[in-house]
Order: C-alpha cells, then structure tokens, then sequence
C-alpha cells in the first residue's frame, strides 16, 4: 500500500497568527499538567483531587488540540480536507482517525509536528501485530517523559512500599510497552528487566530473597504461567510480598481470583500502541465495581445499559491528558491534549467497544451508603472507563456472540486442572449439513487426562455462558445441543499454536 507524504507547505499570515495562538494555549495547558505529573506525591493528590468541573477544560483542550494539528500537521491537513472538514470548529466536527482511514494512509514524518519526524530522543515502537501486519509508532522525548511520570505516579499510588522492586516481564524487543515500563519504574523502583523468562523471573526472586516490595508487570497469561513454574518448584510463596501489573490485553475476574491465590494483589492498565501507554488504570474500587456488576443486573442495566450482559473491565483515566468519547456504534474515541505528543492523535477510533461514566454516576446508581463501603485506599477520583474490548473479538453461536474472556472465566472457574492450560484460542468448526460448532482449543503442558480436562472445560464454559448470556441460555433451553461445544487439546507448539511466537495471545483463529 502506498502511503502518502503531504509537505505542511507555506502559511499564511492568518493561519500563522492562529497557529501562534493555539500553540501558546495549548503549551499553557500542557505545562499545568507536567506540574501536576512532576512527582508521583504530586500526581497522587491531582487523581485525588480531580473535580467534574475539569472535562469543560479537557474538552477544550481536545477541541484545541485538533484546531491546531489542522494548521501543524500535514497529513492532518490533508485528511480534513479529503473529508470537507477544512472549516471544522466543535470536536464533533473533526472526523474520527483510525489505523485505516490515517495512520496507515499517511507516512510517520507527515503525521509528526510540522512535518518532523527525525529528531534526537524519538523513540520508535512497534504494535504486536495481534490485529494483522504490525505498524511503527514514534514518541518525542518530553511525551515519553509525561508516560514516565504518569506511570511512576500511579505505581506508587496502588503498589505502595519502601523497598520496591520491579521485575519487568514484558517482552523487550521494539514493543512499547516492556521499554517504556522498565524506564518509568527505574523513577520509584529498582528494576530488573528480565522479559518473559520465567526461569530468570524464579532465579530473581530466590537470589535476591524476601527482603523486597515485589511487583511483577507482565501480561495476564504470562502471569498465569508464571504462579504455574513457581508451584511446581515449591516457591515458598508465605515468605515473600509480591503482587502483579498486568496490561496489554484484558483479565476475567476468574483469572484475578487465581493469580491472587498466590500474588498479593494484581491490577491492570489499559494502552494501545496507536495512543499511549497507561490511558487508563484500575483501582481498588474499580476491582470491587466490576464484581459487584457480575452479580447485580439492576447496577448493569444502570451503568451498562438495559440487558447489558458483557462484564467490562473498569479504569480510572485522566481526561486532562486522554479526552475519551463514545461514538454513536459505542466505539472509543481518544485524543491525546499533551502538546508534547509528537504525532498527535485527534479522535482516534483503535475498535474498542466502551462506555463512560463519572464517579457521581456511580455514586448514584451504587447509593452513597454502598458506595462509601466500597471506597479503598487509593481514593482516585477520576472518571471511569468501562472497556468491553475490540468489537470484532467474538464468534456467532446460535445468535449469541462468544467472548474470549467469557471463555476464560468457565476454563478457570473451579477447574482444578486449571494449571495444565497454557493458552487457548477459538475457532468455528463446519459440521456436515453445513451446520458450525464452536471449538475451544486447549494448548496444555505436562501429563494431564485430557477426557477429563476436556469434559469439565466445556461443563464450565457451558454453565458460565448460561449464566452471563441470555441469548445462549435460550439457545439451550430451545435446542440442548447448543451445549454441544468442541474441545481440542494439543501439547505445546501443536495444532492452531504452531508457530505462535507473540506474547500477547491470539484469541480467535480461522483454521484450526
């Protein structure tokens, strides 16, 4: 695909007298807001202290952002005129950008400020490619500074300790997230960046001992695997505080319950490679909402929707730096205010489905006498996101669409082979009559009865489907052999997971 280079060309008087204007307004903006982020103790009492009042100022700031790209960014230019929204003045007036539609149609330098990619300190990123070919996202020095101190911040806010000690899991090569997070922690925290070894990970923790304040930042499965190595050699769990950070993908509650078996506590942030890293960040009490949602309808119906049965993850985010919005197909909108960002996103669409709502909606849906009991610690008084994922991550059963995390919470949930499961993935499997069922394919490790295995992850699967989605449980109740889904189990490397060398999980497949 050839991508196109627009030049920012010459101004006029007009537009340069504008363009001086925006950026000293936006400059100011930005400014207030690195105070705010200068040092984590600072940072804790601005998430403490966000007032409602703020989204006018982060609205409009969002707004400035955008009418300053247009006369800044070439290809931002030329996107608004290819799209008749040259004259554009509301936010809602400025189309949505997308990985399709902008990042990949225009090269990285004519996406930059002024046109300018090639400058000392810019860091260059790679997506996983989960969602097909992998794409290149760049990061100035101040912007990376900014995601420095907004993670450091809230580490300190959630994981407090006096010796902390970081083991970074991620994977190190040119993803952003395993980079950026080694160097934000190495602000509050000595760190090891192991990567995904698990063998160094255990060597880590049995050399330096118990004397620490662990955390261990990883992605959820990685974490899994990792509670996994370290029982079956006898870790002596009792003697050491270790709890986990999680991102890059979303956590079943019935994950967290079983990392927290062992880990003291695991929390999750929410990036996107196209966006930043740490948009948004769980709290204590985003934890205790999202149970509270999996067993009160009446709260879903209030806070999700009417007959809302998806069970969304639950994050704190900062509108001041990340102005979220929901478009009419319930698709996340971001744009990033930070005058900082070097190529700036301006109501970025990266397909997550999502709802928000502020703190005084919860407090109301909740009542003030639950709401007060479910406050923790933290006390973050952010706005929050409910994130239900990439929209197109489901298969189609019997009218019924399938989640990935819906599946992982029946393979989890009192399976005590739960520690055979490496990963797994679905696919659909065509019967003869062009019938379709779907299969959940099981990579396990060790010696394990895969009869046995196999029958208990679909009575979970089943039994959790029937729980959490009305149009699966009619299906059932009108034709039982809706319950008739397809277990696969391979070994290590075989079947759909030959191949696979990407941290990040790959959920649904076309051939198994």
């Amino acid at each position: 695909m050839i991508r196109l280079s627009p030049a920012l060309g010459p101004l006029t008087p007009r537009q340069r007298w504008r363009r001086a204007r925006l950026q000293a307004y936006s400059w100011t903006l930005t400014g207030a807001y690195r105070l705010g982020a200068l040092h984590p103790a600072i940072w804790r009492m601005v998430a403490r202290g966000y007032h409602p009042a703020l989204d006018w100022v982060a609205a409009r700031h969002a707004r400035v952002a955008c009418q300053f790209a247009a006369v800044d960014v070439p290809a931002y230019r030329h996107f608004l005129r290819a799209h008749g929204a040259e004259r554009a003045r509301g936010l809602a007036d400025f189309p949505e950008t997308t990985k399709q539609n902008y990042a990949g149609a225009y090269d990285e330098a004519s996406r930059c400020q002024e046109g300018r990619l090639h400058r000392p300190g810019v860091i260059v990123d790679e997506s996983s490619g989960s969602s097909g070919k992998p794409y290149n996202w760049v990061r100035g020095p101040r912007e990376l500074k900014g995601i420095y101190r907004n993670a450091a911040g809230y580490i300190e806010l959630v994981f407090p300790g006096k010796r902390l000690f970081v083991i970074n899991a991620y994977s190190m090569g040119a993803w952003a997230t395993g980079t950026t997070t080694g160097a934000a922690m190495a602000r509050i925290a000595m760190v090891k960046n192991t990567g995904p070894d698990l063998d160094k990970i255990a060597d880590t923790l049995e050399h330096f001992g118990p004397g620490y304040d662990y955390v261990v930042a990883a992605y959820p499965p990685f974490l899994k695997h990792l509670r996994d190595r370290l029982d079956e050699a006898g870790f002596p769990w009792r003697e050491y505080r270790i709890r986990g950070m999680v991102g890059g993908e979303g956590m079943t509650e019935a994950l967290r319950d079983y990392l927290e078996e062992r880990f003291e506590e695991v929390r999750s942030g929410y990036g996107a490679s196209d966006l930043t890293i740490g948009m948004g960040a769980e709290s204590g009490f985003s934890v205790r909402l999202r149970k509270r949602l999996a067993t009160d309808q009446r709260l879903r119906d209030l806070l999700l929707g009417p007959g809302e049965q998806r069970l969304p993850m639950i994050f704190h985010y900062n509108p001041l730096e990340t102005f979220l919005e929901v478009n009419a197909d319930g698709e996340l909108l971001c744009t990033i205010n930070t005058k900082s960002c070097l190529q700036p996103k301006l109501r970025y669409n990266v397909g997550d489905e999502a709802r928000l709502r502020t703190l005084a909606d919860v407090r109301r849906a909740l009542g003030d006498d639950e709401y007060a009991r479910m406050w923790t610690d933290e006390r973050m008084n952010l706005p929050l996101l409910f994130l239900f994922g990439r929209k197109d991550s489901t298969i189609s059963y019997m009218g019924a669409n399938l989640y990935p995390q819906d599946v992982e919470y029946g393979l989890y949930q009192g399976n005590p082979y739960a520690a055979a499961i490496h990963r797994f993935c679905l696919s659909l499997e065509e019967l003869p009559g062009l019938e379709y069922r779907p299969v959940i394919n099981l990579e396990v490790r060790g010696e394990v009865d895969e009869r046995a295995l196999a029958e208990i992850c679909r009575k979970g699967v089943v039994a959790h489907l029937s729980a959490v989605s009305r149009d699966f449980a009619e299906s059932l109740k009108e034709d039982p052999t809706a319950a008739d889904l397809r277990i696969r189990v391979f070994g290590p490397g075989e079947g759909p997971f030959a191949g696979l060398t990407k941290m990040k999980n790959v959920y649904l497949v076309k051939d198994a």
